[in-house]
């Protein structure tokens, strides 16, 4: 019998075996299969633990994440809404008159709107924020500031109603009064935006004493608001048309003589005298706009047309306008020129002499058409007169400047465009009428004693004695004396050059 004995195996070679199933790899390790299954017991038991601690810390920390940056930008949102307007803007009525100027409060906005122009940031008198002072250009207004001074669009704060929307008047914290003129809901629609955005474009353009300045503007949503410095006194056609329901004095002549001089100029400017030349297409008593003071501004000029270039006779446009205004060319063929303005310019003379409106279906069928009528009247002096504004007290010394401007507004209304003067010509006609120099009467008091044909040093010494001023002072036998002497530093003469 033999005796089998089991050499010792190689570790190698027990893998080995392991590998290809050999019996005596269990037989030399009768435990490894135990061990590795406890070992890979322990790892799962182990994975488990950190599987239960890491998933809700990273829940947790997801959550974190999610809340902490919707926490900010809520918070942020609604500071912006509670924020108050801490810019403000200067926009002046004449540029000439840094002192006459518009202040509007603009608050910061989350949209980005900036305000157009060249601007510098100072500290304002409240010291809540930098303020921009913008002196041109076009202002984009928020539409929370519009409704705070409109104390959110008040019946109480409407001035009037029109084609685009409504006027409504607001109040700024410095006391100032805005117009602030806002396109209905209802009729948005192309040729509105078209008309919105020509008011801003035009305006942005031209600037005159007798234009109505447009300080901002608003768009956001369906929001479109235009903001205007304010007229107190409304639209011409309230004083013209509509004294006794609004219980207003009616204009004088002498007023109606101005009106129409300041709109002479503002339309002289639009056509000829700004960078470009603008057809305004709407002139009427409603589109006239008067201060304080009774000056008439031009407003609305959401119809403007671009002017044709020199070789052009005219340009061809879809109609618009007023009918009772409308040229006649102009109305048949859709060709314009600057000539349908002062045509329209006429008419309104017409009603100024009249206070009859443009068109009247309510008037005998002959005078319903008012430029076709006058043009009947106009050369017969007596029943020119006798058709005059009632409320006017027609006097002897007022008779011939009523027939100057019955002759100016027949020659505006001429059939022909071509027979029709430039705004420059009704200028010239009316600043005589308006601005006539009259001298002081001869009255020796108006004179305080004084005889103006003495030497000038005589004449001032009896003026001093005679309001017992000191003229010890004064040497008057020689008037250069009062002449300053040449600071250092200038030169023995200097010329225009050297004073720009």
């Amino acid at each position: 019998m033999k005796i089998l004995h089991f050499l010792p195996l190689h570790h190698n070679q027990l893998l080995l075996m392991a590998k290809l199933h050999h019996p005596l790899a269990k037989l030399h390790h009768p435990m490894a299969n135990s061990s590795q299954t406890s070992k890979k017991e322990s790892q799962r038991r182990s994975n488990s633990k950190l599987v239960a601690v890491v998933a809700p810390v990273a829940s947790l920390a997801a959550l974190v994440l999610l809340v902490v940056p919707l926490s900010i930008y809520f918070c942020k949102k609604k500071k912006h809404v509670h924020q108050e307007p801490n810019s403000i803007v200067v926009h002046p009525r004449d540029p000439s008159d840094t002192d006459n100027a518009v202040k509007v409060v603009v608050s910061n906005n989350i949209n980005g709107n900036t305000s157009i122009g060249s601007g510098s940031g100072s500290r304002d008198s409240s010291g809540t924020g930098e303020s921009h002072v913008i002196e041109a250009g076009n202002l984009v207004i928020s539409v929370q500031v519009l409704r705070n001074v409109t104390k959110n669009f008040a019946p109480e704060n409407e001035l009037g109603r029109g084609g685009f929307g409504v006027v409504y008047k607001g109040d700024l914290d410095d006391g100032t009064k805005i117009a602030v003129k806002r396109m209905e809901a209802g009729i948005i629609s192309n040729k509105a935006v078209d008309e919105f955005q020509s008011e801003i474009a035009v305006l942005s353009k031209v600037r005159h004493r007798h234009l109505v300045s447009l300080l901002g503007y608003s768009v956001e949503g369906n929001e479109r608001m235009l903001v205007y410095e304010y007229m107190p006194q409304g639209a011409l056609s309230r004083h013209l048309f509509h004294w006794k329901t609004y219980n207003l004095e009616p204009l004088s002549w002498k007023r109606r003589l101005n009106i129409a001089l300041d709109v002479a100029r503002g339309m002289e400017y639009l056509h000829s005298l700004a960078h470009q030349s603008f057809i305004h297409r709407d002139l009427k008593p409603s589109n006239v706009l008067l201060g304080d003071d009774f000056k008439a501004k031009v407003a609305d000029f959401g119809l403007v047309k671009l002017a044709p270039d020199q070789g052009q006779q005219s340009v061809v446009t879809r109609l618009a306008g007023t009918f009772g205004y409308l040229a006649p060319e102009y109305a048949v063929t859709g060709k314009i020129t600057t000539k349908a303005d002062v045509f329209s310019f006429g008419v309104v003379l017409m009603e100024l002499l009249t206070g009859l409106m443009a068109l009247d279906d309510r008037r005998p069928e002959e005078q319903q058409y008012l430029a076709a009528w006058f043009w009947r009247i106009k050369s017969d002096r007596e029943k020119l007169l006798a058709n005059i504004d009632p409320v006017l007290d027609v006097k002897e010394e007022i008779v011939d400047s009523i027939i100057a401007i019955a002759e100016l507004a027949g020659h505006c209304t001429a059939r022909e465009p071509n027979q029709r003067p430039e705004m420059g010509h009704a200028v010239n006609v009316l600043a005589p009428l308006v601005e006539k120099w009259k001298p002081w009467d001869d009255d020796t008091e108006e004179y305080s004693g004084i005889d103006y044909s003495l030497p000038l040093n005589q004449m001032v010494k009896g003026w001093q004695e005679a309001e017992g001023k000191d003229t010890s002072y004064v040497d008057l036998g020689d008037s250069k004396g009062s002449i300053p002497a040449r600071p250092t530093g200038f030169a023995e003469s200097f010329t225009s050059a050297d004073g720009r």
